[in-house]
Order: structure tokens, then sequence, then C-alpha cells
């Protein structure tokens, strides 16, 4: 069987990130890229550095991300079958890559920044991990990204049900309504700059009544054909 390159996208809090993590434990021989978190690690290092994200927006549509990365040293390496993010070879931790601040200044820069370099830099890795892997890319405007997958998936839920999440993910250091406004806003933000786009092979899956990751991953294992795994 050639290898296959599934990506995930999703509403923010709708559970597209454990999806992609309960698939590489299910189909075999698979790897996950998680754009999402590398684009985080770019925006996240500027911060450190003291950019604020008033800053970050008005400085964002000069920005060559690719170059922000390198200038970072920020790398991207598949370890376990998923991917770590190193800055300046240090390990990123993931709360921090998913922390509120964080995650609204990935939302304001990535739809107005220079995303050219850095989309040529992540398919060229999809095609090398593709020789021998099949590739589960978790992240936003995949599809522009990788035109040639062979499964889009678009994660949906109700708010309610994804500020339930999110304020779990996010262990009660955060209010429930302040967790609420952040995702509409982000929701916005992520909709204006076509980030929730539908093309012609995006398979949209509302998993609002899905109760566990389990139930989410086998609606999308359901659309995949997989000969592997009959």
């Amino acid at each position: 069987m050639n290898n296959i390159v599934i990506g995930i996208e999703g509403l923010v809090g709708a559970g597209k990130t454990s999806i992609c993590r309960r698939l590489i434990k299910i189909i075999p021989n698979t790897v996950l890229l998680n754009g999402g978190n590398l684009y985080r690690a770019i925006v996240y290092a500027m911060m450190k550095n003291g950019k604020k994200i008033e800053q970050l927006k008005d400085e964002a549509k000069n920005i060559d991300i690719k170059k922000i990365m390198d200038f970072f040293n920020i790398e991207l390496k598949i370890e376990n079958n998923e991917t770590n993010i190193y800055i300046d070879g240090e390990l990123a931790k993931e709360e921090e890559l998913q922390s509120k601040d964080a995650s609204m200044a990935v939302s304001v820069v990535g739809g107005i920044a220079d995303n050219t370099a850095l989309f040529e830099f992540a398919r060229n890795l999809i095609n090398s991990l593709k020789k021998t892997y099949n590739v589960v890319i978790s992240g936003r405007d995949i599809m522009q990204i990788y035109p040639d997958l062979d499964y889009h998936f678009l994660i949906t839920a109700s708010i309610d049900e994804r500020v339930k999440r999110k304020c779990i993910q996010y262990k009660g250091k955060v209010k429930e309504e302040e967790v609420r406004e952040n995702i509409i806003k982000r929701d916005e933000l992520q909709e204006k700059a076509g980030f929730y786009k539908m093309y012609k092979n995006t398979i949209k899956l509302d998993v609002t009544e899905c109760k566990t990751v389990e139930e989410s991953t086998n609606k999308v294992l359901e659309k995949i054909k997989l000969p592997s795994l009959k």
C-alpha cells in the first residue's frame, strides 16, 4: 500500500490534536506532524523575546515566518512518531505552546504574516516523511500547504463542548467565561483568515456527542480506507 497523508483541521477546542495522537497509535507506520505547534513555537519565541500581541499584530504583515524560525533556531524533530519542537536546542513545553496568550497570538499572526517559505519547508518535509511513513498533519491551512492530501478533515463541535474541553486542558487556570470569549475571538480571526475553508474533498465531522477521544477518532477512521486495518 502506498503511504498516505491525512490532514486534520478543526475549530478551536474541537480536539483535533487528540484525534491525531490517537490515529498514529492505530494506523501502522504513521507519524504525526504537528504544524500548529511549529507555528506556535515561532510566535512563542517572539513573545518570549519581548513582543506583545498588539506589536505582533502591527508587524505581522512584514514578517517572513520562516526567517523568524531560523533566527530563533527552531527545529522540528520526529521522536516516538510525534513532533517535538526545539527552540535553540531546548525542548518547547506543550503547556507554553498551548497557553492562552500564545494561542491568541498565533490566531492573529497566522492570517496576515508571510507564510510562503514556511509552507515550502513544510511541503518538502511532508514529501520526505511520506517516503517512509503514513503522515498525519495537525494544523491550519493544510490544504494550502499540501494540496495532495489523501484525506482532509475539518473537526467541529458546539461552542459549549469546546469551552468545556478547553477548560479541562487549562486545568482550571483560566475562568470559563474568559475561555469562551477567547474561543469566539479566535474563531472569528481564523475564519477571517480562511482557515476553516471547505474544499471539494473536505470531510466535515461534528464530534460534539463523542464522549471520548476514541469515539471521535473512530468517526475519522470510518472515512479512511486502510486495507491494513481490515
